[in-house]
């Protein structure tokens, strides 16, 4: 399932988005930083994907060519979930 980066609502998106295509709900860009797989707080940029092109504003769209949009059901709960292999690690040595 893919949910807002900002609202956390659930989206439907059966088509590429575009760049300015926005939240039904909230009106905050879909096809940003904050919502592709590859955002990763912490890293280079904020990306885990070496090839893309740094991206300033993160809640703002984008034209990066290697968005992915993030999908909830593999693990990513939102934008706080964190790393759960950072989480077990650190649940190791509580």
């Amino acid at each position: 399932m893919k949910k807002c980066h900002k609202c956390l609502k659930d989206l439907e998106i059966k088509t590429p988005l575009g760049r300015k295509d926005v939240c039904p709900s909230c009106g905050s860009d879909l096809r940003c930083c904050l919502n592709c797989t590859f955002h990763a707080p912490g890293t280079y940029n904020e990306c885990r994907e070496p090839q893309a092109e740094r991206a300033v504003e993160k809640e703002r769209g984008n034209f990066c060519d290697y968005f992915i949009f993030r999908d909830t059901a593999s693990g990513h709960q939102g934008k706080d979930a964190g790393d759960p292999a950072k989480t077990k690690l650190a649940s190791m040595f509580k």
